[in-house]
């Protein structure tokens, strides 16, 4: 028998894209959803899936995610974004893995990564790993402002099938997401000592461009390719300007 998993999801007013990711974790043993004051119908449909809700004050992506994980019964974990889907075959993957004796403490799991409801396969989006199921105890995220990762004491496999993840489905949510993404990411390098220099905001946002478009075929994207590494390259400017002003605030 497959190991009994709890899924670990965190979430803000996302009635757009809870349901889809409910829908796609029903086979779970248990839903957990650490919700940061919603007000739209996320709850409603949250609770409408059996999930336990716990409502909490935003403590930031990787302490939040960490409380959810703490809320599960379980030994497996899949942490999700409202966001995420699991696939059919990727469920059926999960099985089989879970199902060897001995299994590994966590597995990578590619996501299919899609922006303006496109798939993008170059640019550096795929098949983008990231750690997301574990054995609860020996995985936690690490303590990051923005762009957290799991950190696990143990060994880990990868898994074929990917995340279905259904990120960006307007450019006015990639700037609304970019703006407060380049602030946490400011102030974290801030916090960690980091100055500003001119060449960061010369060098770096092109280079941004030229790695995504040219060294990791965004090309072969289109029109969508070349908006991406641009957005990128902007994302990559907002956060060395952010953190310049940090500097002066406190000067």
């Amino acid at each position: 028998m497959m190991e009994k998993i709890s899924v670990a999801i965190i979430t803000k007013d996302e009635e757009q894209n809870i349901r889809d990711c409910l829908e796609s974790v029903k086979w779970a043993d248990e839903v957990v959803v650490v919700d940061n004051g919603s007000t739209d119908n996320t709850l409603k449909i949250c609770r409408e899936y059996g999930a336990l809700v716990f409502q909490e004050e935003w403590k930031g992506y990787s302490r939040q995610k960490n409380s959810s994980i703490d809320k599960t019964r379980n030994e497996w974990v899949l942490s999700l974004d409202a966001d995420e889907r699991v696939s059919p075959d990727l469920h059926r993957e999960i099985a089989g893995a879970l199902d060897g004796d001995p299994s590994p403490d966590g597995f990578f799991i590619a996501r299919k990564n899609f922006f303006l409801g496109r798939w993008i396969r170059h640019c550096g989006w795929y098949p983008d790993f990231n750690l997301r199921l574990f054995s609860e105890e020996p995985g936690r995220f690490q303590e990051r402002a923005v762009h957290e990762r799991v950190e696990l004491r143990g060994k880990a496999a990868t898994l074929k099938q990917p995340l279905i993840h259904e990120t960006y489905r307007s450019l006015a949510g990639f700037l609304q997401r970019m703006d407060r993404y380049s602030t946490l990411a400011a102030r974290e390098m801030h916090s960690q000592g980091k100055r500003y220099r001119f060449r960061h905001i010369f060098f770096h946002p092109p280079f941004t461009f030229l790695q995504m478009y040219f060294l990791r075929a965004g090309f072969l994207e289109g029109h969508t390719g070349f908006l991406l590494s641009s957005l990128y390259s902007f994302y990559t400017f907002a956060k060395y300007a952010k953190l310049k002003e940090l500097e002066e605030k406190n000067t």
